[in-house]
């Protein structure tokens, strides 16, 4: 699955673009993701690029096998004294090939919501690669919440994407884009009035 890696460093290319242009304050600009800025943001997407397969498991031991308390702990691991320090880690990190056990479909995730955490509170707008949004669409509807994904959120509905052709699940029905839909599934509820459907509530209560 070599061909997943241009893709992610295409992305991360982007984001830092992006990034670079950003002021001091709108580094501290909440982010979509609850509870982190846009900088925490940027220091976990190096914090991520780092991880390996030995890494992960030994930071999730560590952490109590507690997902989010090793996500909170590699931020401020790689969160730099300043902007500009995170973003020349961000740098240094961009083009490498290292993930966590697992789909490297989890790249895809990484780079394409928290590229929406970040941009849209700045209204900053991305086309992102229908593939990478997709299959990162795919993935955390079958992965776990105790893993970052949306399996038991999405449970009882149906996600269709009015954009691609993809549908997925049974039940009420949940129609929208599909960046919309990744982002809603990944907990993201400011997204929600961008979908509609009988399945909505549904999908909002899992949340």
């Amino acid at each position: 699955m070599t061909y997943v890696w241009p893709l992610v460093h295409a992305e991360r290319a982007a984001l830092i673009e992006d990034l670079s242009r950003l002021t001091d304050e709108q580094w501290d600009q909440p982010s979509l993701c609850d509870g982190w800025t846009v900088h925490d943001v940027a220091a976990h997407l190096v914090d991520s690029a780092r991880t390996t397969r030995v890494g992960f498991f030994l930071g999730l031991a560590r952490a109590g096998f507690d997902f989010d308390r090793q996500n909170a702990r590699g931020v401020v691991r790689e969160r730099g004294p300043s902007p500009a320090d995170t973003l020349e880690r961000l740098r240094s990190v961009a083009s490498r090939t290292s993930a966590p056990p697992g789909s490297l479909d989890t790249r895809f995730v990484e780079e394409v919501v928290h590229g929406e955490d970040v941009r849209r509170p700045l209204g900053i707008v991305r086309e992102y690669s229908s593939e990478a949004v997709l299959r990162a669409l795919q993935l955390q509807t079958r992965t776990p919440a105790s893993f970052g994904g949306a399996k038991e959120r999405v449970a009882g509905i149906q996600l269709v994407a009015t954009d691609e052709h993809l549908v997925i699940g049974d039940g009420p029905e949940v129609r929208g884009p599909a960046l919309s839909l990744l982002l809603a599934v990944s907990g993201r509820s400011g997204v929600l009035p961008e979908l509609d459907g009988p399945g909505v509530a549904a999908l909002a209560q899992g949340g």
